[in-house]
């Protein structure tokens, strides 16, 4: 079993790379933001709770999430393994996700970042702003505020995961098919 967890800046090709990770390897992505999405509109219990912490403008907290991605493991029993995509975001987050999975019987194997200068990544973000729709995708500023997040929050699980000796870094920057083969070249050295 291989489970992984992505990193990156927004426009760093995350999505983009789980598709084909996801298919190669025959591992299931766990996007935290579609489990949110899902849950809520399918009105579940942790739907509902995590809806009345977001209408209070309240985060949620990382227990709901975790049972979230329990339940998301528990539905996908004959997987190869996982891909979580936007969590954890924090060493919190990664301490109670190592401690889910250990119940389990199940580790992370790697953390894999995507890596890009972020004049490439603004420029990518508009490009897509231009035909997603999406408005974050389309203000510079915003997009910087969002690179300042990650900085701030997310680089920091760098050191806990590098502690670990699970910490990877990989070149976002080329063609899909050529950052595809770096991440191909990592996933079959683990």
């Amino acid at each position: 079993m291989i489970n992984l967890v992505l990193f990156g800046k927004p426009g760093a090709g995350k999505g983009t790379q789980a598709s084909f990770l996801k298919s190669e390897f025959n591992l299931v992505h766990i996007s935290t933001g579609d489990l949110f999405r899902n849950h809520i509109s399918n009105q579940t219990d942790l739907g509902k709770l995590a809806k009345s912490y977001m209408d209070q403008g309240d985060l949620v907290p990382d227990q709901v999430t975790i049972d979230m991605l329990e339940n998301e493991v528990d539905q996908n029993k004959q997987a190869k393994g996982f891909i979580f995509d936007g969590f954890p975001r924090t060493e919190a987050q990664a301490e109670a996700l190592d401690v889910f999975l250990t119940k389990k019987g199940m580790k992370i194997n790697a953390t894999i970042a995507l890596e890009a200068d972020d004049d490439i990544l603004v420029q990518r973000l508009l490009e897509r702003g231009k035909s997603s729709g999406r408005t974050d995708d389309q203000d510079e500023g915003k997009i910087r505020n969002r690179f300042d997040e990650y900085n701030s929050k997310t680089a920091p699980l760098r050191t806990y995961y590098n502690n670990q000796q699970k910490f990877h870094s990989i070149n976002g920057i080329g063609t899909i098919e050529e950052i595809t083969a770096r991440l191909t070249e990592l996933i079959n050295s683990l």
